[in-house]
């Protein structure tokens, strides 16, 4: 029956949510039971591109980044994939109304990563939308249920919570990124100078784009306001640690928030949301 393939094919999107972020996987828990296994299903397809271009070294990246293009293309034209991770994509773009220039413009950003560039304030921007603003994007069509003005009222905010979130992973992973990728998205910043005055500009931006993002998640359905909100608490957390680490701290160490502190902002934000703070 293909149903079990349906089924097993958003469990793998589930399973693989699981083993690459704790964080995403609480924040997915505390979503609305129906929709959890579409942003599952999303987040198993960006995860795919994102090994493909962040660990799979001895291939060539190139080759498999067309190859996934082509059978994501294949997989919405023909609404099946033999790739249970791509299946239960397409199932999620089609039955959300997910539009192909979101999905393009995203593995437009993964293509980026195949080369070595100086990232300029256009390209930096380009790469934000297609790395993590139009991911967001994809998430809020799932949590409108595929209503098209309100996902127009609300897509400003979804946005500016990608653009900080993908930001603080900047910070949070300038050692890897800079040490073993050899990658410098920050526009105008010299990466062997990396300063306070650097980390503070870039610190400023990502604070901006935290508050604005917050009056959106306060419009969301109940069936994913407190899902994204708690999300929003985690970031904010590690972004509040990153502030507190010196500038020359960040380049060689990876700032992580341990479990015990997610589950302490699991209970506080639960706290909050039923409390109608949020």
């Amino acid at each position: 029956m293909k149903q079990l393939f349906d089924e097993l094919s958003f469990c793998i999107s589930k399973e693989t949510t699981k083993k690459y972020s704790t964080s995403f996987s609480l924040g997915i828990l505390a979503l609305s039971r129906e929709i959890r296994p579409a942003i599952y299903a999303i987040y198993g397809y960006v995860r795919l591109a994102d090994e493909i271009v962040d660990s799979f070294h001895a291939y060539d990246k190139t080759a498999l980044m067309n190859r996934l293009r082509m059978q994501t293309v294949q997989a919405l034209e023909e609404k099946i994939s033999i790739n249970p991770i791509l299946h239960a994509f397409q199932q999620t773009v089609h039955q959300y109304q997910i539009e192909w220039e979101l999905i393009d413009l995203f593995l437009k950003s993964m293509e980026m990563d195949l080369q070595k560039m100086e990232y300029n304030p256009e390209l930096y921007n380009q790469y934000i939308l297609g790395s993590a603003e139009v991911v967001g994007l994809m998430c809020l069509q799932v949590f409108v249920y595929g209503n098209k003005a309100e996902y127009l009222r609300l897509k400003p905010f979804a946005m500016k919570l990608g653009s900080a979130f993908q930001k603080v992973n900047f910070l949070r992973d300038l050692k890897d990124d800079y040490q073993v990728l050899g990658r410098t998205y920050f526009p105008n910043v010299n990466m062997q100078h990396f300063n306070r005055d650097a980390k503070a500009a870039i610190e400023k931006e990502i604070a901006q784009e935290f508050s604005e993002a917050l009056a959106g998640i306060r419009l969301l359905p109940r069936s994913s306001r407190f899902g994204v909100y708690l999300a929003y608490s985690y970031y904010l957390s590690l972004f509040r640690k990153i502030q507190k680490t010196p500038a020359k701290a960040i380049i060689h160490q990876r700032i992580r928030i341990n479990n015990g502190r997610k589950i302490s902002l699991m209970m506080s934000s639960y706290l909050q949301f039923k409390m109608a703070w949020i």
